[in-house]
């Protein structure tokens, strides 16, 4: 049963996996602790690296009535301001790893040799590429130029002048087309199948799976960084779906680290592009069509990536849809926090979560249809800084400029 109130929408899963559930069960083992181990491996040994931080916002708790309320803030990640960097430039090392291991036979290829320059005949002979709402580009891009192989990303209308400008500062070619961000998808796909080169995605489809494992396995440095930061799991995360691979991965993270004491999964979307609450309903992926405009950029998708679907299905307890509005007053209140509370620059993407508990603030049955109260402790994905300076300042205003740079 969908329960709303004014500008949210939200209603439980009904196919929910029982908390007693092992994760082991019915294929759900695309991600996996090895997996995850493996990336980390990786990712925490380039350079730049350093986990995130886990904010604690604990006026912003008291004044929704929670007992906690954590925010992980992924703004400073590699300098890229999003969680994708350790998505797609993971997923660029281990198909570039491929190639050289096809050629040279037993040799160990690390992603560190790479970057020191090992293999880099190998890598300059290889083009990436992909689609992108901005951060994913970004980090292919950012990940091309690490490892030495040439990348073009294909934008479509809707993004803005200043994420295009962010993905060519890294040596990415940008190539605009007509539609919204599932168009521009199968352009990349079809213009790589016609080019020999290769699609790097954080969205699967027919025949094209692994790739978006290693995305997915990628992100998952994120949920091991929370898994050190945290004395306890949260009682309830809140995460962004886009295509879900983001979801999946906390998902499957969550789930395989605390099995029963796993956190209550909530997944968030702006109401213009709400594949995954539609699909929910369905029991089944649906596309949502349309120019699917939303402030929310990095969720501006209208289906859902079926190696997701897969993991999210079971794993999530809840949807929720939300008007724009809120995104932009959770910008706001983050930026402008209740004193004691750390300030923090999250762009309109990273603020959903935020702006999900704001939305729900007031409507006591959509509340407790989340499962929320006075003893919640609840996790946010923090997923973006300003990953478009001009646009935060606009939203936002009056805040450091150098925060939002």
């Amino acid at each position: 049963m969908v329960v709303e109130g004014s500008g949210i929408r939200v209603y439980r899963n009904p196919r929910a996996a029982m908390r007693d559930v092992p994760y082991a069960i019915a294929g759900r083992q695309l991600l996996n602790d090895a997996g995850f181990a493996a990336a980390e491996e990786e990712i925490t040994r380039w350079p730049g690296y350093e986990a995130t931080p886990l904010r604690s916002l604990p006026a912003l708790a008291g004044k929704l009535g929670l007992a906690a309320l954590q925010y992980k803030d992924e703004g400073g990640r590699f300098g890229l301001s999003s969680f994708k960097a350790i998505g797609g430039a993971y997923a660029v090392y281990r198909l570039l790893a491929k190639a050289v291991a096809a050629q040279h036979a037993g040799v160990r290829v690390t992603s560190r040799a790479m970057i020191d320059g090992a293999w880099r005949d190998i890598a300059r002979s290889m083009t990436v590429t992909c689609a992108t709402d901005g951060n994913h580009g970004r980090s292919v891009a950012w990940g091309a130029r690490l490892f030495g192989c040439r990348c073009v990303i294909f934008v479509h209308e809707n993004v803005s002048e200043g994420r295009c400008a962010a993905i060519a500062h890294y040596g990415a070619e940008v190539r605009r087309v007509a539609g919204n961000y599932d168009d521009s998808v199968r352009h990349a796909a079809a213009e790589a199948r016609r080019n020999g080169w290769t699609v790097v995605s954080d969205t699967s489809y027919e025949g094209y799976r692994d790739i978006p494992i290693d995305v997915m396995h990628g992100y998952g440095v994120m949920a091991r960084e929370i898994f050190r930061q945290t004395f306890e799991p949260p009682t309830h995360v809140l995460v962004q779906a886009g295509v879900g691979a983001l979801a999946a991965s906390v998902c499957a993270a969550f789930w395989i680290a605390w099995g029963a004491r796993r956190p209550s999964l909530v997944i968030v979307e702006p109401v213009a592009a709400d594949c995954f609450f539609q699909s929910g309903l369905a029991g089944r992926p649906v596309e949502v069509t349309g120019s699917l405009q939303t402030v929310m950029a990095g969720l501006a998708c209208g289906e859902v990536s079926p190696l997701a679907w897969e993991i999210v299905d079971a794993g999530a307890n809840a949807y929720a849809e939300i008007d724009d509005r809120f995104a932009l007053a959770a910008m706001r209140e983050l930026a402008r926090p209740a004193a004691g509370d750390p300030s923090i620059v999250a762009g309109e993407t990273g603020a959903s979560g935020l702006a999900t508990l704001l939305a729900a603030a007031g409507h006591d049955a959509v509340w407790r249809e989340l499962g929320l109260g006075a003893t919640s402790r609840v996790l946010l994905i923090g997923s973006e800084g300003a990953t478009d300076p001009a646009i935060y300042r606009r939203i936002v205003g009056g805040v450091d400029s150098k925060a939002a740079s």
